[in-house]
């Protein structure tokens, strides 16, 4: 919050209070853990009129959030054959350990220009044109982590065609759907898109930021099939991965979820209560920008407010930014990644003359 503090959404606590008084019990659910919640996360991302998900395409599974996604979607890549994965450059630092650690060659498209602070479309373009027949890409759905920097809706489209040409395996890693904008729709616009062309797409999602459930480990992977015969082969293959690695996944997180989705008024004010969280986020973005061009920065900042997310990539060295922690006791990435839910009303325009001073 503005404060700086951990910020539990009101939907949430209001949630946690209902599960109290059902006096639920603690077994163990299903492989594939709960498949009510799993359904409604799928209509989350995929939208309540989802040809695949209507004609019963897609199959589905809770997992320990976006990581535990990710590694058991590594897992069954390398299993059916896949020796590579490609991500963007740069992308989650954990991405490559998950995918590493799954069995599978890392490789990296370009994406981000550091000359520029934005979008490299043009050579990430032409890395995908170059990629092997059949490759599998990963795609940040929005919020791109650390740059914050997303394709607009026409660079989507020929990002589609392009994956289309070359017969790649999208994989959506969204885990900051509704957190990025403030409006969940628009930031499911881009799988969905893919969707509506015909890809055959994998996603992963994570519940931790847009509901701020970070502790509960409450995620969900999902994956397209051509026929529902195809999906239900796809759901079995899913739960032999899961069955060695953890079992099942846990219940609490997952119940929360799904007591809000469940319900159209707690949905609306989840809906309201995170979009409040992405526009205080916004607002900081502007503050900033504005305090660094107050202070007499001589630096382009717009990549600062072109940006979407919860970071911030600011551009700063890693000389600049130990600079940035040894005089001013400001700690970020070494690439110079800032996490905005950090900037708030009381400290942004320290922060913009401690950046100020650091990059002059």
């Amino acid at each position: 919050d503005d404060g700086g503090k951990p910020y539990v959404l009101p939907c949430v606590r209001e949630a946690e209070k209902l599960l109290q008084a059902k006096d639920m019990d603690h077994e163990y659910s299903g492989i594939a853990g709960d498949p009510t919640f799993v359904n409604l996360a799928m209509k989350f991302a995929y939208g309540e009129d989802s040809v695949p998900l209507n004609e019963g395409r897609v199959s589905g599974v809770q997992t320990l959030s976006g990581t535990g996604g990710l590694r058991i979607m590594g897992e069954m890549l390398r299993k059916h054959g896949h020796k590579h994965i490609y991500v963007p450059n740069p992308t989650w630092g954990n991405h490559i350990p998950i995918f590493t650690n799954s069995g599978l060659e890392v490789r990296k498209y370009s994406y981000y220009s550091v000359a520029t602070s934005d979008l490299d479309f043009e050579s990430m373009i032409k890395d995908i044109k170059d990629m092997p027949e059949g490759s599998c890409l990963l795609l940040h759905a929005c919020a791109h982590n650390p740059t914050g920097m997303d394709p607009t809706m026409e660079q989507w489209k020929q990002i589609s065609e392009t994956v289309k040409e070359k017969n790649l395996l999208p994989f959506f890693d969204c885990a900051y759907q509704g957190f990025a904008s403030g409006n969940a729709p628009q930031d499911a616009a881009a799988l969905r898109m893919f969707v509506e062309d015909g890809h055959l797409i994998a996603l992963v999602q994570s519940f931790s930021k847009n509901f701020g459930l970070y502790g509960q480990r409450v995620g969900a992977l999902s994956v397209v099939g051509a026929t529902e015969e195809e999906a239900k082969k796809v759901q079995s293959q899913l739960k032999i991965c899961i069955r060695p690695m953890y079992s099942n996944p846990p219940r609490h997180g997952a119940r929360i979820v799904t007591t809000i989705l469940s319900d159209d008024r707690l949905t609306r004010d989840f809906i309201d209560q995170c979009k409040s969280m992405a526009d205080r986020i916004n607002e900081m973005r502007i503050e900033l920008r504005g305090k660094l061009e107050g202070h007499g920065s001589t630096h382009s900042w717009d990549h600062i407010t072109k940006q979407i997310g919860m970071f911030a990539y600011s551009g700063l060295n890693k000389e600049q930014v130990l600079s940035l922690k040894e005089k001013h006791h400001i700690y970020c990435t070494g690439d110079g990644r800032i996490s905005m839910a950090g900037v708030t009303s009381g400290n942004v325009d320290y922060i913009a003359a401690a950046i100020h001073d650091v990059s002059k």
